[in-house]
């Protein structure tokens, strides 16, 4: 699914309009930057939790000479799913109570 049938979804399932559910998707998207990029997370209970992960400086190899490359620390986005969501993937239904 690409961004237009993200979007187009969204619009059916809320009663949206599309422009509005753009507007919804993209003021979540940069939420989640915005918050990202200082460090923070943001927590959606069931669905997940998306973070930051700091990765140290480390040293590699080129693969074609063999010579050592500085790999420099970085910080990456993570995002880790939540209960409901790996459930809803695992048994292919939004109706997962947790009860089995």
């Amino acid at each position: 699914m690409n961004k237009i049938e993200l979007v187009a979804s969204m619009a059916d399932i809320s009663g949206l309009k599309k422009i509005e559910a753009e507007r919804a998707l993209d003021a979540f998207v940069e939420s989640v930057e915005k918050e990202l990029s200082h460090e923070g997370e943001v927590r959606l209970v069931g669905f997940g939790t998306f973070s930051v992960l700091r990765k140290a400086a480390t040293e590699g190899r080129n693969p074609k000479t063999g010579a050592p490359i500085a790999i420099p620390a970085r910080s990456v986005p993570k995002f880790k799913p939540g209960k409901q969501l790996k459930d809803v993937v695992e048994n292919g239904s939004k109706k997962s109570s947790g009860k089995r």
